[in-house]
């Protein structure tokens, strides 16, 4: 037994001491050691690289043609074809679900229903969306968002504005849990209004957590709160911009030549191969609908007996086959918000814009925290996040890169553009949101990736829906292989999965 026991002490012993060692690696450039009090504590983390968060896939990015791939029977010239770079990111597998958003709501219903009603009003679905003048889809009214049947159908109803809020509360929802998970802090199902847990405000230490065990600080030898770049805390979900919306429907990877050259051996009108909505390999499968989509007029699903996309109105969010990224439904079902503000001319004024034809978006408006005199954050606000205030033009007079803190109209109806835009004699203006992929209720020409609507940002659909994206940190082909890599190596770095 004491044998054992020795033992044990000594690896006990090797094991402080690796770990010591592990502390005491030293800078490449100043040899002063990290994470070292007596060095000054600067810190270096052992990261091993972002994890996928819940129902993320990572998209790896790239060069493609985005823009129109068909005749456009509409006439409208708003997607005139462009060669763009989408930066890799992460994408939502399926749209939400109506479960998805019912936990949303039970959130903001537990949390602000007694102080701020008003906040879980705003936040419900219009599901006033299902009536018609000459139908009887009343039922769904009352059935399509809360009962049980249609759980893991995509939420409808659901506007820009919202889905954009549902996106801010997931990221807070995401980090909070992965704060429990590594032990830092205790669940907390009591937060009420503003002392609910809200990422910035977290960061900003307004929020006052209920602390299992913070983190050592090597600065002080003490403990602190986590910081953002220590690597534990995901960027915002979000929704994705028309670009990587498209790039992600039109998920070209599937066809890239045999020897892995920077060749797409075929373009796509679908997310699919070929220019028929049927899958067309010769298996028991052949001849079956590839989306849920409007077949003809009046034809939503076929005849009985031989349902032909087995759904009158949306389907369940996993139905139909994956594209080559892995993602359901990219065509069909329901439309989506992505985050651009439509103008008719984007495409062609991007076409010309060199400093454009990387992750192409219109929609900037610059913000920053309002902070004191001191540069500290001022205090939260009633609902628990941080207060944001657009970047002034006296602030950025002396950039090169921009001018001015909202840039909905650069180059396109601004004073200073060489288009001239006329928004009061259209119903574009700058509440108009793009939506892409079509649905249950749309003909074949709106299921491709490169065809795009618009709707006001505050105005609901029973054919739009939503998924969520998220920016991808550091190397764009994931954990495996290292940023700038293109020999082929052996890397012990996998994908780390959210659990």
């Amino acid at each position: 037994m004491k044998k054992l026991l020795k033992f044990g002490a000594y690896i006990f012993l090797a094991a402080a001491l690796l770990t010591s060692c592990k502390s005491k690696e030293s800078s490449s450039t100043t040899g002063w050691a990290y994470n070292d009090k007596k060095w000054g504590g600067f810190e270096k983390q052992d990261y091993e690289g972002q994890i996928s968060g819940p129902n993320l896939v990572l998209i790896e990015g790239g060069t493609f043609t985005m823009g129109q791939t068909q005749d456009d029977v509409m006439y409208e010239w708003n997607n005139v074809p462009r060669r763009v770079t989408v930066s890799s990111f992460y994408m939502d597998e399926t749209e939400i679900s109506n479960l998805d958003y019912r936990e949303y709501v039970y959130w903001l219903e537990r949390v602000f229903r007694e102080s701020y009603p008003e906040v879980v009003q705003d936040a419900l679905p219009d599901t006033l969306v299902w009536l018609e003048e000459l139908a009887y889809n009343d039922p769904f009214v009352q059935t399509y968002f809360r009962f049980p049947s249609y759980d893991n159908y995509p939420v409808v109803g659901v506007n820009w504005v919202q889905a954009n809020q549902y996106a801010q509360w997931r990221t807070d929802r995401v980090n909070e849990m992965l704060l429990i998970q590594r032990g830092i802090l205790n669940p907390n199902p009591d937060q009420k209004d503003e002392s609910n847990f809200a990422t910035d405000a977290y960061l900003a230490g307004q929020y006052e957590a209920n602390v299992r065990r913070n983190l050592k600080d090597y600065r002080t030898g003490e403990e602190r709160n986590v910081r953002f770049e220590d690597g534990i805390l995901l960027p915002d979900y979000r929704l994705p911009t028309e670009a990587e919306w498209e790039y992600a429907a039109l998920a070209l990877r599937g066809n890239q030549s045999a020897d892995q050259d920077e060749l797409y051996t075929d373009r796509r009108n679908y997310p699919w191969n070929g220019n028929s909505v049927r899958y067309q390999v010769r298996d028991k499968n052949q001849g079956a609908i590839l989306a849920n989509f409007k077949k003809g007029k009046g034809d939503y699903m076929g005849i009985a007996g031989k349902l032909n996309d087995n759904a009158h109105i949306p389907s369940e969010v996993r139905s139909f086959l994956p594209n080559d990224f892995g993602l359901y439904n990219m065509a069909g079902n329901v439309a989506e918000w992505v985050l651009d503000i439509y103008r008719p001319l984007t495409s062609m004024t991007l076409r010309d814009a060199d400093n454009h034809d990387l992750n192409p978006y219109r929609g900037n408006g610059y913000k920053r925290v309002v902070t004191d005199q001191d540069g500290v954050p001022v205090e939260k606000d009633s609902l628990g996040h941080l207060r944001y205030r657009h970047l002034t033009q006296d602030e950025l007079v002396s950039r090169e890169n921009i001018r001015r803190g909202e840039v909905y109209n650069f180059q396109d109806g601004d004073p200073e553009s060489e288009v001239t835009y006329d928004t009061t004699h259209t119903l574009i203006t700058d509440k108009s949101r793009v939506y892409k992929g079509g649905s249950w209720a749309d003909r074949a020409y709106w299921l491709s990736p490169g065809a795009r609507r618009f709707k006001n940002e505050d105005e609901a659909d029973r054919t739009i829906g939503f998924r969520c994206a998220m920016t991808r940190l550091g190397s764009p082909t994931g954990n495996e292989i290292p940023s700038g890599n293109a020999f082929k190596t052996k890397s012990k770095r996998t994908d780390r999965r959210f659990k």
